[in-house]
């Protein structure tokens, strides 16, 4: 008899497929927003609309950081903002723990639970969705697809930069 997969394994699992819509060069995230066992909205890591992206020019690069990209879960949230989706009381899946500016902005848009592949936020993210009841769920038993979807090394070369003047030449 074949078992179906528990929701959140599910919905987990869809975001590790959106993940492979990732344009940066050194992790793939995808996260996916559910109310309701309903898909609202999905986001993964890549830059602005009309700004290039990091497979097609390299990183930028501020204190080791890529700053050229969007996280995958404000990708999330602001699609589900631009088509006037409300986000409240709903669900973000995410591949990775969200670091502590995503961490705000899901609280600040309603979210009431965060599961994500790996270990729990740590720091002022844990605290901030501590602090307003975020419930925190971690898949520790769920392994990323792909080696792309854990933290990789930035690609050294002529096409990776490292400062803003550098992306004004």
């Amino acid at each position: 008899m074949e078992t179906r997969p528990p929701w959140d394994e599910y919905f987990m699992r869809i975001a590790f497929e959106v993940a492979t819509r990732a344009t940066c060069l050194r992790r793939h995230v995808g996260a996916v927003i559910v109310r309701d066992k309903r898909i609202l909205s999905t986001g993964y890591n890549g830059s602005p609309p009309g700004q290039k992206h990091c497979n097609e020019v390299g990183c930028l690069l501020e204190d080791g950081r890529c700053i050229r990209t969007l996280h995958a879960e404000q990708n999330a949230l602001m699609q589900a903002a631009l088509h006037g989706v409300s986000t409240h009381g709903a669900t973000l899946y995410c591949t990775c723990r969200p670091c502590h500016v995503c961490a705000r902005m899901i609280v600040a848009a309603g979210i009431v639970r965060v599961v994500f592949a790996g270990e729990s936020p740590e720091g002022w993210a844990n605290e901030v969705l501590t602090a307003a009841g975020v419930e925190i769920v971690p898949l520790l038993h769920l392994e990323p697809p792909s080696p792309m979807m854990k933290v990789q090394n930035v690609p050294q070369g002529t096409d990776t930069l490292t400062s803003f003047d550098e992306a004004d030449s």
